[in-house]
């Protein structure tokens, strides 16, 4: 568990803790998230239960997270689970992708309404009939998927890939054809660092789309020496007012990293909360959007789920597997 939220804080301690951020916290709610946090902690020992958050998850869900990270790397946490149960602090895909990788486990989804515009842009069925008409003129075509989509779309795969990882599938596979889906503007973006051939699918995060270069102009104007970190997902327009462009957890080690103390963060909202939380002696400025999708996981939703277990995920069989193959493949590739 990551130092600044281990332990359990006193209510005043997580009070002066989650009042930096300035979001609504009141002496009042963290007092009764004092208590949500010390009845999970109990029932996790209780079930053998780990917690895995995704990095947009509000900032009171990290208080009781075993592990917080990107895509990739919950991926491959979920992997390494020996725990009986995992809770997933993230949307319907991410639970789905630990299920896939961790079959013997018991996976919890706080709410099942989780779930990702993105991911719900297309299908397995979709995907097969486009990869049918494709192969026609492309007959090398191989089919790389967004770890943003339904076990029934990785299935039909070869492989999956993260925001992080995404150039590095693309550059490894052995064809000069690549149908990348879901994400158009990450599929751009991925275009413009191969000379492989990129096919797209029409698909955005609404949460990054919605970003626009004024966003960003208007506080560069006024803070000219910001660091610009942008997530692949966002627009072209954006992508190129960019110092850096970065998946989430790439963003976070950047941020440690440089002798920069001052950045603007063009994603979902949830990671500068993460930061200003981590890295209290820089400061961070936002461009960014809520995903309400991802703000649907709340405390007493993780309690009341270790309590009643439930929302499990279940998959067919046959699906799990073709979407494991998919998802090994990644983890091969990006080792």
């Amino acid at each position: 568990m990551h130092p600044i939220y281990g332990g359990e804080k006193t209510p005043q301690e997580l009070y002066d803790h989650l009042s930096q951020l300035d979001s609504g916290y009141t002496p009042e709610a963290c007092a009764e998230y004092a208590e949500w946090i010390h009845d999970i902690k109990r029932l996790k020992q209780e079930h053998d239960a780990v917690i895995l958050a995704h990095n947009y998850q509000r900032p009171e869900i990290f208080e009781v997270a075993d592990f917080i990270g990107d895509s990739l790397e919950l991926a491959r946490q979920a992997k390494k689970v020996e725990s009986d149960q995992v809770v997933f602090c993230g949307v319907h895909f991410m639970a789905e992708t630990a299920k896939i990788v961790n079959p013997e486990r018991t996976i919890l989804l706080p709410d099942l309404k989780a779930g990702c515009s993105l991911a719900e842009s297309i299908t397995g069925e979709a995907l097969a009939e486009r990869k049918h008409e494709l192969r026609r003129a492309y007959p090398d075509l191989q089919t790389i998927c967004y770890v943003n989509t339904t076990a029934d779309v990785k299935a039909e795969c070869d492989a999956c890939c993260t925001s992080s990882n995404a150039v590095q599938i693309v550059e490894s596979l052995d064809t000069e054809h690549v149908l990348f889906v879901p994400d158009e503007n990450l599929a751009r973006y991925v275009q413009t660092q191969t000379t492989k051939t990129i096919l797209s699918w029409e698909g955005n995060c609404y949460v990054h789309h919605q970003i626009t270069p004024e966003h960003i102009l208007s506080v560069r104007d006024n803070l000219p020496h910001v660091k610009v970190l942008v997530h692949p997902e966002c627009r072209e327009d954006v992508i190129q007012l960019a110092d850096a462009v970065l998946s989430t957890s790439a963003m976070v080690r950047y941020a440690k990293d440089s002798p920069a103390d001052e950045f603007l963060i063009v994603t979902e909202c949830g990671l500068s909360d993460r930061l200003l939380l981590e890295i209290p002696e820089k400061k961070f400025y936002k461009s960014c959007q809520l995903c309400h999708y991802m703000k649907m996981i709340t405390l007493d939703g993780v309690r009341d789920s270790l309590r009643a277990q439930r929302y499990e995920i279940t998959l067919d069989e046959d699906i799990r597997v073709a979407a494991e193959r998919a998802i090994d493949r990644m983890l091969e590739l990006s080792a």
